[in-house]
């Protein structure tokens, strides 16, 4: 195997403006490998290892090494007991690749300024920088979390020594090695009769329990909101005004955790309402005239909430029941498998764009296909478009969002969550205003994600009223499913949303990103 190799002669070249003679003379005495300028140097503990002698922009394509592929047989019986074990990369169908070029020269980092992308269509590895790497400045790579040795030093986040233009937004992105191949989750024991139940290990998810924090256990925990009541003095009218209170359009689901009537003495008081104005009331009614009290706003899930609560207003008990995931059957996985190749697929796709590898997806539902008539993917484009926020969950909410927004008649039929837009004449269709706030974006739909959603998103998800979500990578640091935090395990959040992690088979793992950068 051979190398080519060339060297930059500058003594008879003028120092450009960005650059210093001590640079110049670094550079000539280092080999240049390649036109972006990679050099070979001898590191003191690592060994050989590639160097930059100029600024390279990040997002520049550095290397492209070509691969020698072995065997499973050839490895298992040659390759793994040479010096070779030290260099390879796993490929698809249980094949080891050694990369050629620069490929089996770069070094590891846990904070990598190099990430590559396999290319399993033209059999190579893309190496691509991933910020502004500076002069005499390591390129590494992440070797993954199992090394094989004791790693040193890291590679150091030195501030570029010349001005970069402003448009420049992706050095906030400090991807790791992205390692893309198009690859399909294994089947999962799906025979037998498409409607028979799976359950526990039979599942390729896991259920995530949502560990809801304690209940109200003082007085200064309990949440109280302001809600109409009126005294009445003579029992013989309670039945009349529960009768009226029904008919009145002033009962909602607001107040379904307390009760209606509070006895104390010989007075009854009638809970109406959390009104903003004074409600009217009947005047052929003996009774007195409503005012304002402080009530719980939930149930009480405990014995001692429940004497607390009951202090301020006759409350519901409601202890909360023992977490059981919704039942599941050989037709629902296959669908669920289905949508996590879907992602999978999309997410090689981002190997020649170079964007984050997080893809989201929401399929037509399984049981009621008339929630969402179409299914919708979007992808990360925080590094195309220079905006921070346009994480994959935050693009698909957004796609559903303007989808609904463009109706017409017919649609309401199709998809009746998809609020309608009155037309230009008033003939037609249902005004903004009235449907504005009624149906929310994503209810009783499932998000597929390659990776678990940050905290940001996962709280965006929240408020879309989303069903489950479903995801194959866990984001420890930043996650917002389970990682960092449960958003939907909060105490006092407004909506709840199951929440399940795709088990791994090996060679199935989508990309992996650094895990302080927020899926």
């Amino acid at each position: 195997m051979a190398t080519l190799l060339f060297t930059v002669t500058t003594s008879n070249t003028s120092t450009s403006s960005g650059e210093s003679s001590t640079e110049n003379s670094w550079c000539q005495s280092n080999w240049v490998l390649n036109r972006e300028g990679c050099c070979i140097r001898t590191a003191e503990g690592k060994g050989r290892g590639v160097y930059a002698s100029r600024i390279i922009p990040p997002q520049t394509v550095i290397e492209v090494s070509p691969v020698l592929l072995f065997t499973r047989t050839e490895y298992n019986d040659y390759g793994r007991h040479t010096i070779l074990d030290h260099y390879v990369y796993k490929w698809r169908d249980g094949r080891m690749a050694l990369a050629l070029g620069l490929g089996s020269i770069f070094n590891h980092s846990s904070h990598p300024n190099v990430s590559y992308t396999i290319d399993p269509a033209h059999q190579c590895i893309r190496y691509t920088s991933t910020r502004t790497i500076n002069p005499e400045e390591e390129m590494c790579i992440f070797y993954g979390q199992n090394l094989w040795f004791d790693p040193v030093g890291t590679t150091e986040n030195l501030e570029p020594q010349v001005y970069l233009d402003q448009s420049d937004q992706s050095e906030f992105l400090d991807i790791l090695a992205i390692d893309i191949e198009v690859v399909e989750v294994e089947p999962w024991d799906t025979s037998g009769d498409p409607h028979d139940i799976l359950e526990g290990e039979a599942l390729p998810f896991i259920w995530k329990k949502l560990q809801i924090d304690e209940e109200e256990e003082s007085m200064e925990d309990i949440r109280t909101m302001q809600a109409w009541a009126v005294d009445i003095s003579n029992s013989k009218y309670i039945a009349t005004m529960l009768k009226w209170l029904k008919q009145s359009g002033l009962e909602s689901d607001t107040l379904s955790h307390l009760k209606r009537i509070r006895k104390r003495d010989s007075i009854s008081t009638l809970l109406l309402s959390v009104s903003s104005s004074v409600p009217l009331l009947p005047t052929n009614i003996d009774i007195g005239d409503p005012y304002q009290i402080s009530v719980p706003c939930n149930p009480a899930l405990t014995q001692t909430s429940l004497i607390l609560k009951n202090t301020l207003w006759p409350t519901v008990y409601a202890p909360r029941r023992k977490w059981e995931p919704e039942k599941w059957s050989i037709a629902k996985v296959q669908w669920a498998r289905d949508a996590i190749n879907h992602i999978l697929r999309n997410t090689a796709e981002t190997a020649s764009s170079d964007e984050l590898p997080v893809v989201a997806y929401v399929p037509k539902p399984f049981e009621d296909e008339a929630l969402l008539s179409r299914s919708f993917t979007a992808k990360d484009t925080r590094i195309s478009t220079g905006h921070p926020l346009r994480h994959a969950a935050m693009n698909i909410i957004r796609n559903v969002a303007d989808w609904r927004a463009q109706t017409t008649p017919a649609d309401l039929l199709s998809d009746p969550l998809k609020p309608a837009t009155s037309p230009s004449n008033g003939s037609l269709g249902i005004s903004d205003t009235s449907s504005n706030g009624v149906n929310y974006l994503l209810t009783g739909l499932t998000l597929f994600i390659t990776h678990e959603p940050c905290i940001m998103c996962s709280m965006a998800l929240l408020h879309s009223r989303v069903k489950e979500v479903f995801y194959i990578v866990p984001m420890p640091q930043t996650g917002g499913c389970g990682g960092s935090a449960c958003l939907p395990a909060l105490k006092g959040v407004n909506h709840r949303y199951s929440i399940a992690h795709w088990r791994q088979k090996e060679g199935n793992a989508p990309a992996h990103i650094d895990e302080q950068i927020d899926a």
